[in-house]
């Protein structure tokens, strides 16, 4: 089974022991933008607006058999929208996207970063081996790929068909992506690993994340991959690796590794479930679940969690269906919503909330 697609799947959850958070503190909620397509991974520009990457509804055609063994359709619907005042206006437009009949679990544009003024990168996602491109029509070809300003600069894909960094069955989703000074760092789901996209020169592998044994449902010992699904610049200077895990998606798992180029990642914090993203603000780290009680668990409630300095943990909310992309400042979380929800064919059932920190 592929682990690298975003699901939800109405099954019983694993019976795991989490580690032990506080009560809910309640954090305020409210919606700063909505009818957006699959809305994922959020930044605020140099001139201080909130950009979001819609994974998009899919289309019409061409339908193939999709990562999970399911129908999914192929359209141009992706792009990346720019919240300010409570309006969200689309600034790319026609990227690809994959998506069930009904617009629901797209896979398109994943995330955005920015790096001084006129540079914004945009992670293309596929969840596929990267052979799959070629059942695509031209505008399908972006999947995969690392964007600047709608254009693409990298292949992430592509050196994940050639690297294999983790040496498993090629898969590749780029999911995250951090613009830093001289080049940027990529999160390939699919492939479990880190990469280094420099300015000039070509793709490096800066960590791969460990597969683990899991129970299945079945009771049996399975491998589980880590799939990463994000990264974050640490106030030490150190890269953070959010994962959501592999199936069976065990509740309680999925971990945070601190990474420095050159060395093995380590464990930084653990015990949450689903992870899609993570942030720091003042010194602490914010975790978010896509799915708090887990993938198989059929409850789409997501979560928002604090970890303070110490390692304790607090769940700002659980008022959060299916999330997909965090973003921090000024002492609110901004969170979008509804990542992998259906979608009608006119509009967006996605949203982006506020949150109270």
């Amino acid at each position: 089974m592929r682990t690298s697609r975003i699901l939800l799947t109405a099954a019983t959850a694993l019976a795991v022991t989490l580690v032990p958070l506080s009560a809910e503190a309640g954090g305020t909620v409210s919606t700063v933008a909505g009818g957006l397509q699959s809305p994922r991974g959020l930044a605020f520009s140099p001139d201080g607006a909130l950009y979001v990457a819609e994974s998009g509804r899919g289309g019409d055609a061409p339908c193939l058999t999709g990562p999970e063994g399911d129908e999914v359709c192929f359209g141009t619907s992706g792009g990346v929208s720019r919240i300010d005042h409570g309006r969200a206006t689309r600034v790319l437009t026609g990227l690809p996207s994959i998506a069930g009949r009904d617009g629901s679990q797209a896979i398109g544009p994943s995330d955005v970063s920015f790096l001084g003024k006129g540079n914004m990168y945009v992670t293309v996602g596929l969840g596929a081996d990267p052979a799959m491109r070629a059942a695509l029509p031209p505008a399908g070809q972006l999947m995969g790929w690392l964007l600047r300003n709608g254009k693409p600069v990298a292949d992430i894909a592509g050196y994940e068909a050639t690297a294999n960094p983790d040496r498993g069955q090629p898969d590749s989703n780029p999911n995250s992506v951090l613009a830093l000074p001289g080049g940027r760092v990529v999160v390939d789901a699919g492939g479990n690993s880190l990469l280094w996209v420099p300015e000039h020169g070509r793709i490096q592998t800066i960590a791969v994340f460990p597969t683990r044994t899991a129970t299945a449902p079945d009771g049996s010992q399975v491998p589980m991959q880590s799939v990463p699904t994000s990264v974050a610049l640490g106030p030490d200077g150190a890269l953070y690796v959010g994962e959501l895990t592999g199936f069976p998606f065990p509740q309680g798992a999925a971990r945070v590794y601190r990474v420095v180029p050159g060395k093995a990642p380590q464990v930084y914090a653990e015990g949450f479930t689903n992870v899609i993203d993570i942030g720091f603000t003042n010194g602490k780290l914010y975790v978010l679940e896509i799915a708090h009680n887990g993938l198989l668990s059929g409850n789409p409630a997501g979560a928002l969690i604090q970890v303070d300095r110490n390692g304790g943990k607090r769940i700002v909310t659980q008022q959060l269906t299916m999330p997909g992309g965090l973003a921090l400042r000024d002492g609110k979380a901004y969170v979008s919503n509804c990542a992998a929800c259906p979608n009608p064919p006119n509009g967006g059932s996605g949203s982006v909330v506020r949150i109270g920190l």
